[in-house]
C-alpha cells in the first residue's frame, strides 16, 4: 500500500464541503492523517473569497487513476463542472499530490503534482504533517523545503476546525502539530 497525500480545499461553504469531503475519504479510505486547516487568500481568483485548505495522507492500494476519479466524482456531487473556469469559487478542490514515490506522468496525472513546491497552503501542511518524508523527484524533506520556501505574496493561516467531534485544527497551535485519526 502507498502513502497518498491529497491537497482540499474549498472557498464555497468550507466548514461544511471539507468536513463532507474527510467523511467520504475516511468511508472509502479508512484511517486518515490530517494537517492543520489553513485559511489562505486567493491566488490568481478575481473573486475574494478566502480558502480553506489541508493535506490528507491515506494508505491505499489505488491506483492514482483510480484515486483520481473517485476525487473528481465527489467534486462533482459537491457542484463542481468540468467546464468551470479554473480561477473560480469552488465548494471543494481535491488534488492528488503523491502516491508514494511515484513520479512522471502515471494514468495521464504528473506526480508529484507542481502545487507541491510552489503554493504555501500544500507545503506547509506537508511540512507540518511529514516533515521527514521526501519529495519523490528532489529527495529532499517536505521540513526541509518549507524552511526554504519564499512565502513571497502568499499569505496563509491556521483556524480552528473541528471533524466528527474531534479538533483538528486550532489557530493557535505550534506548527508541529498535526491531527491523525
Amino acid at each position: 500500500m502507498a502513502l497518498i497525500t491529497l491537497s482540499l480545499g474549498s472557498n464555497i461553504a468550507p466548514v461544511e464541503h471539507i468536513r463532507l469531503c474527510l467523511d467520504a475519504l475516511y468511508k472509502s479510505f479508512g484511517e486518515l492523517q490530517i494537517s492543520r486547516v489553513f485559511e489562505s487568500e486567493p491566488v490568481g481568483f478575481k473573486d475574494a473569497r478566502n480558502f480553506y485548505n489541508l493535506v490528507v495522507a491515506l494508505h491505499s492500494d489505488w491506483a492514482p487513476g483510480e484515486i483520481q476519479a473517485w476525487a473528481k466524482a465527489l467534486e462533482a456531487r459537491h457542484g463542481r463542472r468540468p467546464d468551470t473556469p479554473k480561477f473560480s469559487p469552488r465548494a471543494l478542490d481535491i488534488d492528488l499530490l503523491t502516491v508514494g514515490n511515484l513520479h512522471g506522468t502515471v494514468d495521464g496525472i504528473l506526480l508529484p503534482r507542481a502545487e507541491v513546491t510552489h503554493n504555501a497552503f500544500v507545503l506547509q501542511p506537508l511540512a507540518e504533517m511529514l516533515p521527514e518524508q521526501c519529495h519523490p523527484i528532489c529527495g529532499t524533506s517536505y521540513a526541509a523545503l518549507w524552511a526554504q520556501f519564499d512565502l513571497g505574496e502568499q499569505r496563509l493561516w491556521a483556524v480552528d476546525f473541528t471533524w466528527q467531534g474531534r479538533r483538528i485544527s486550532q489557530a493557535d497551535r505550534p506548527l508541529a502539530y498535526a491531527a491523525a485519526r
